[in-house]
């Protein structure tokens, strides 16, 4: 509902949003709340059955990227969708999406499959890559292949409208876009620092490596909204990167 208040000369009316003072409080929650998720169905259920586990994470991902289209949509009612297309800002998320595709997997068969390799056969981190797959039932090569296309066509995309559409969009009227694109970077890092840090431990080098490049990459990301207005170039890149994610895991788990 809007509320309208008069400027000082009484004649033009200014239109105020009584939700609106609450902005920061809702960004605020928006986050933290990936990481309390993750640590709730990685973690604290990670010796509950499995479909336990799946719930708490589907339960929690359905609150998660319900909550931009109800805070700006439902209650602020602000236009909540983005449709814009830019085909030199897809040609650059594209590229940027290709060369860390080639890295991760490059780093994955050169150096980090190999005996004292972080993914390495018999290390730790590979047998907990095992537990977690067999805990969400990853066992076949079709559930295997539908959950990696779920996360790089549609997952990548839902994280780019949470982290990038909302979460760094609403920042920028709160402070400086470069001061957004760190915030929300970082935030975007948080929860993926929880499961790096379950497989290769939180004090490891490792795992603050790869934590640092998922936060140069969400920054990346924000700046190329911020650029081009688009989720287009972020979303494509995004999910590049995340295929590259599920090439590696693919490898890890069938021993290649």
């Amino acid at each position: 509902m809007l509320l309208h208040r008069f400027s000082r000369n009484n004649r033009v009316p200014i239109v105020t949003m009584p939700f609106k003072k609450y902005e920061p409080f809702v960004l605020g929650f928006a986050i933290f709340y990936p990481f309390v998720l993750t640590l709730l169905y990685f973690v604290v259920f990670a010796n509950s059955s499995p479909g336990v586990q799946k719930s708490v994470f589907g339960i929690g991902k359905a609150v998660q990227f319900l909550l931009p289209v109800v805070w700006v949509a439902l209650i602020l009612r602000e236009p909540w969708f983005l449709r814009r297309f830019h085909r030199r800002g897809v040609l650059e998320g594209v590229a940027f999406g290709a060369i860390v595709f080639i890295a991760m997997v490059g780093l994955y068969h050169f150096v980090l499959k190999h005996p004292g390799g972080y993914l390495a056969h018999d290390s730790q981190a590979v047998r907990t890559i095992l537990e977690k797959a067999g805990a969400f039932g990853i066992e076949s090569f079709a559930f295997f292949a539908a959950f990696g296309a779920f996360y790089s066509l549609i997952h990548s995309g839902l994280e780019e409208y949470y982290w990038r559409w909302f979460v760094f969009r609403r920042l920028k009227s709160l402070m400086s876009a470069a001061t957004a694109i760190v915030v929300s970077s970082l935030g975007f890092a948080l929860h993926h620092f929880l499961l790096l840090g379950t497989y290769f431990g939180y004090t490891d080098p490792f795992c603050w490596f790869c934590t640092l490049g998922v936060a140069v990459g969400g920054a990346y990301w924000a700046w190329s909204y911020h650029r081009f207005h688009s989720l287009w170039p972020a979303w494509i890149s995004h999910g590049i990167i995340d295929a590259a994610i599920f090439t590696v895991g693919f490898c890890v788990l069938k021993g290649f």
